[in-house]
C-alpha cells in the first residue's frame, strides 16, 4: 500500500530526514520507533505532503505521490491525526466529525453512530466543543474525525501524548478493533513502550533521520530489543 523509496527532507536548507525506506502492507499495523529527535515528526509530515520531499520517492497505492499536495493526499485516502490531537476547539465534537466526513471523496464515508460504536463518551459528548474535552477525549475525537472519512491509510503522530496511561491502552484497542472491522492499514510514531508492544506487528525503528533497524512481528515483545531503539 506504502512504499517509500530513499526520502530526504527538512526544513530549509537543514536536512532532518535522510535516505528514508520504508514499506507497509494493506492491512498491516506498523510503527516507527525511536528517541525524540530523531526525525519522526517531520518524516510524517513529508508522508503528509506538509514538507517537501527533497529526494526520493512516495508510493501510496501504486500512485506516485511524490509531489501531491497535502489535500489531495488526504482526498486519495490518507488519514492524518498530528502530534498533540489537532482538534477545532470551537466546534463541537460532531462538527469536528462533520469535517472529516469531507476530507476523503473517493470512498462513502463511515456513519457518525459507527465511530461512536468504539469511542461511545464521544457520544456522549457530541454537542460539546472539543477544547472542553479531556486529552484523551480529543485524542480519540481526532482518531474518529480521520477514520470517519474511510481512509485506507491512518497515520498517527505520537497518539499517547498527554494522555493516561488506562486511556492509551483503550485506544489501542480501539485502534486494533478498527483495523479488524474494516481493514485499515495503520501507521504511526510513538515512544510509549507498552503502546509499541501491544498495536505493532512490526517497527521501524529510526535515528539520525534514517532507518537503522526493523523489529519483526517476533521480536517486537521483547523488551530488550525495543529498549535499544528508545533510550539514550
Amino acid at each position: 500500500m506504502l512504499k517509500v523509496e530513499g526520502v530526504f527532507s527538512g526544513y530549509g536548507k537543514v536536512v532532518v530526514v535522510r535516505d528514508m525506506s520504508i514499506t507497509i502492507e494493506k492491512g498491516e499495523i506498523v510503527s516507527i520507533i525511536g528517541r525524540n529527535g530523531v526525525g519522526k515528526s517531520t518524516f510524517v509530515k513529508t508522508l503528509m505532503g506538509l514538507l517537501k520531499t527533497s529526494k526520493g520517492k512516495i508510493t501510496f497505492n501504486q500512485q506516485d505521490i511524490t509531489r501531491t499536495k497535502a489535500d489531495e493526499r488526504a482526498k486519495l485516502g490518507i488519514g492524518y491525526v498530528p502530534q498533540g490531537h489537532g482538534v477545532f476547539p470551537a466546534l463541537t465534537v460532531e462538527e469536528n466529525l462533520h469535517m472529516g466526513k469531507l476530507i476523503n471523496k473517493q470512498k462513502p464515508s463511515l456513519n457518525p453512530e459507527q465511530v461512536y460504536d468504539y469511542f461511545p463518551k464521544l457520544k456522549e459528548r457530541r454537542k460539546q466543543k472539543a477544547g472542553t474535552l479531556s486529552g484523551g477525549e480529543q485524542a480519540a475525537l481526532s482518531i474518529s474525525r480521520a477514520i470517519i472519512g474511510n481512509p485506507d491509510l491512518l497515520v498517527l503522530d505520537e497518539p499517547t501524548e498527554g494522555i493516561q496511561p488506562n486511556i492509551v491502552y483503550h485506544i489501542s484497542d480501539m485502534i486494533k478493533q478498527i483495523n479488524k472491522d474494516i481493514g485499515l492499514t495503520v501507521l504511526f510514531v510513538e515512544q510509549h513502550m507498552g503502546l509499541i508492544q501491544q498495536m505493532s506487528e512490526r517497527c521501524y525503528a529510526m535515528d539520525k533521520g534514517s532507518i537503522v533497524g526493523e523489529v519483526k512481528h517476533q521480536d517486537v515483545a521483547n523488551y530488550e530489543i525495543l529498549k535499544r531503539y528508545l533510550t539514550v
